[in-house]
């Protein structure tokens, strides 16, 4: 949940938003960040304006307190065999930004 406290709602403009990474040929970009509190998802709503197109792409992302995450996996049939801080296997440290699960169906 550190991370999803951390993010915070946001309205950018930039020519060729992130590096281009859109596209090979200019354009201009919108990025609108949304936090949804109850339901602790993020969504980033991209809007790429180019000389012949406009489309939006829409990045939404749920975080999850482990113990929400466990309610789940359990009412899904699976438990949860191992917690780390990282997909490397860092310790698990509960004021991680991100956390991994290796789950296994029970």
């Amino acid at each position: 949940m550190a991370a999803f406290e951390q993010r915070e709602e946001a309205a950018t403009y930039e020519v060729n938003l992130l590096n281009g990474f859109w596209s090979p040929n200019k354009y201009h970009g919108f990025l609108n960040t949304f936090k949804y509190y109850k339901e602790k998802v993020a969504l980033d709503k991209y809007t790429i304006v180019e000389a012949q197109r406009t489309r939006t792409v829409y990045n939404w992302l749920q975080y999850f307190a482990l113990e929400d995450l466990d309610r789940e996996l359990v009412e899904a049939g699976f438990s949860i065999e191992g917690v780390y801080s990282d997909v490397a296997g860092t310790p698990y440290d509960r004021n991680s930004n991100e956390f991994a699960v290796i789950a296994k169906k029970a």
